[in-house]
């Protein structure tokens, strides 16, 4: 694990500095402690810090071919390097390392841009061919592994993280005011747009070149939801998924350095944990994150602790209330390089910060209800939508009404919402909002309400889903969720937070075989029968390794005691962020509607928690990247 960072003057107007490069790379030093390695050549600077997970003596980077005249530097984990290296050497290439970053320019030498195709794993790479003066950088199919860019025209920047290319003279700071209204509905910013004017995100399974000729990007892959022929019993698919399970686990356990896992209690963590357990046949070291004070009634616990004790694993666990949300809150802002309104990241980072004590890699269990239906709005989707989108407009537009009448966003005024409109493209988009359009309407400022104003959320999904084989509304969904909120959300999340702690995280349920197998199955072995039972064939294979009451209890997500926090220990800190003062400088919004979001919240007539700390995040972003430039 490490990152990457470079420039490459592409219209020749200059050589790039080892010392600028080193000034780039300096910024995600989290990423890479133990080493860091430059590449000069012409036109081009680029460079790694390393995290050393494999080949601790030899994996020094960046990593060249025989001749030198491919080089490559990377971020992530190739699982079938073994494989690809014996595959290599047989056809004449010489290794000189043991590790998993060489296999890239060997491979590249022999099928040039389709070794992605060759690949099991995560990871954000470049690769520069020196004949032909022409870069390759990729970033794996689901997101796991960040990678970002800018052109002006004659010179790209890269980087794992936004804040590496910052560090380049070039870069100016300037905010997307569109990425920001994007971001006031969806929770996160889309891809390929960053709350940076001009820093875009290579999206999933997409790669990008640059030569003489400019900057191009393209997708390398995409996932299909045909459906296997013929169609398998549940017996046989939960046979073969427990079978790809305990590929996937064994795989992303190759490492040279201590690892453990993330145990939150749920079914997709806990399955993990199981599986370690049986296939090492030792302890695995599980990190479990709670809550104190009157958070306490969310923490999971208890749930993580079944597991733990019933497997026997080396068991950790921290206690995080409001005081640590106010004293990690900013760095973790830092770490994410843009506003994310997810309360997890604050528990994520300090069970990463409490795993770093004692591991360098964990497995953890995201992507499992993406696979396998495990959200409630995918049963809606199934059960009520047929019905709703049926209903006359009137009848649509009354209750959508009705939903956004209450302050706050509860769980049925959302689903209401949602399920209020008739196009597949704006009712997914408004299952998981930050906000209804009409309240961002209320809180933007001048220039904010034109940004609003061109963000269409109904737009961005419907085009994804107009390039899907998926067919049928659980499918779509699915493969809409891919697109975005896996990995500009999830998966962005859990990167950042836990390189943050100088940690890897893996993330063995987004395997991509065992991802096209999942999508393959039929919809029925996910969200099934009558009653809906989510997750239904992850179930059925946990139920042979995990306590009872992992399995029946409801899904929880990652509860966080945000709006608990915000109203007491941590109001404070809330209210002078988003004081009249700061918010009327900013012109961004207005200065009343915050005020009456932090009057509702304090006065406990709605829960506001998400949303307000989704403002505080922008304004710690403001402090952070733009106020200092």
């Amino acid at each position: 694990m490490c990152g990457i960072a470079g420039v490459f003057e592409y219209a020749r107007r200059g050589v790039p500095s080892e010392q600028a490069v080193s000034a780039m790379l300096d910024a995600i030093v989290h990423r890479g402690p133990d080493d860091q390695g430059v590449h000069v050549d012409r036109d081009l600077g680029f460079g790694a810090r390393r995290l050393s997970i494999i080949d601790l003596p030899g994996g020094h980077q960046p990593v060249a071919n025989e001749d030198g005249t491919v080089v490559v530097a990377f971020n992530g984990e190739i699982y079938n390097y073994r494989a690809l290296r014996e595959r290599l050497r047989a056809a004449g290439h010489t290794l000189r390392t043991e590790s998993d970053t060489e296999v890239l320019v060997h491979l590249y030498e022999e099928v040039g841009d389709d070794l992605v195709h060759e690949l099991r794993g995560m990871f954000g790479f470049a690769i520069w061919d020196a004949r032909r003066q022409r870069l390759l950088v990729v970033r794996d199919r689901l997101g796991i592994k960040p990678i970002y860019w800018s052109d002006d025209g004659s010179r790209l920047l890269f980087g794992s993280e936004i804040k590496a290319m910052l560090r380049h003279p070039t870069l100016g700071v300037r905010l997307d005011r569109d990425a920001l209204a994007a971001f006031m509905l969806h929770r996160f910013v889309p891809a390929p747009q960053t709350m940076f004017e001009g820093v875009y995100a290579l999206r999933p399974g997409h790669l990008l070149t640059c030569d003489a000729g400019g900057v191009h990007t393209r997708r390398w892959w995409d996932l299909s939801f045909a459906p296997l022929e013929p169609a398998p019993s549940e017996a046989q698919a939960k046979a073969r998924l427990r079978e790809m399970l305990e590929d996937a686990v064994s795989s992303h356990m190759i490492s040279d350095v201590p690892y453990g896992a993330f145990l939150s209690g749920g079914i997709d963590s806990s399955t993990i944990v199981a599986l370690m357990s049986r296939q090492l046949g030792r302890p695995v070291s599980t990190f479990a994150v709670g809550y104190e004070g009157s958070g306490a009634a969310v923490s999971e616990l208890r749930y993580a602790r079944m597991v733990a004790e019933m497997y026997e694993t080396d068991h950790h666990e921290v206690l995080i209330g409001a005081d640590d949300f106010t004293r990690v809150a900013e760095k973790v802002v830092w770490h994410l390089d843009q506003p994310l309104a997810d309360d997890a990241c604050i528990p994520n980072y300090m069970v990463s910060e409490l795993a770093g004590h004692h591991v360098k890699m964990v497995l953890t269990g995201e992507g499992g209800d993406e696979l396998f239906g495990g959200y409630a709005r995918y049963a809606a989707e199934l059960r009520v939508a047929p019905l709703s989108t049926r209903l006359p407009a009137k009848v649509r537009l009354r209750i959508r009404e009705l939903s956004r009448r209450r302050p706050g966003l509860s769980r049925p005024a959302v689903a209401g919402y949602a399920l209020s409109h008739r196009e597949d493209g704006a009712r997914i988009a408004m299952y998981t909002p930050l906000m209804f359009p009409e309240t961002r309407a209320r809180l933007s400022r001048d220039e904010m309400a034109m940004a609003a104003g061109r963000h269409d959320p109904a737009a961005l999904y419907s085009g994804h889903l107009r390039h899907t084989d998926a067919t049928g509304r659980l499918h779509r969904m699915l493969y809409a969720d891919t697109q975005h909120w896996l990995p500009d959300y999830l998966l962005l999340r859990g990167d950042k937070t836990s390189m943050a702690a100088s940690v890897e995280a893996r993330v063995p349920l987004l395997d991509h075989h065992l991802v096209e197998y999942a999508a393959s199955l039929p919809a029925d072995l996910k969200v099934h029968g009558l009653r809906q039972s989510r997750k239904h064939l992850l179930r059925e294979v946990a139920a042979d390794l995990l306590p009872a009451p992992i399995l029946s209890r409801s899904k929880q997500g990652f509860p966080v005691p945000i709006a608990a926090w915000l109203r007491e220990g941590a109001r404070d800190y809330c209210h002078d962020l988003l004081c009249a003062e700061t918010v009327r400088k900013r012109e961004l919004f207005d200065p009343g509607a915050v005020a009456t979001l932090l009057r509702e919240h304090d006065e406990r007539t709605a829960d506001h928690g998400s949303l307000l700390w989704g403002l505080v995040s922008v304004e710690l972003w403001h402090r952070l990247f733009v106020d200092p430039t």
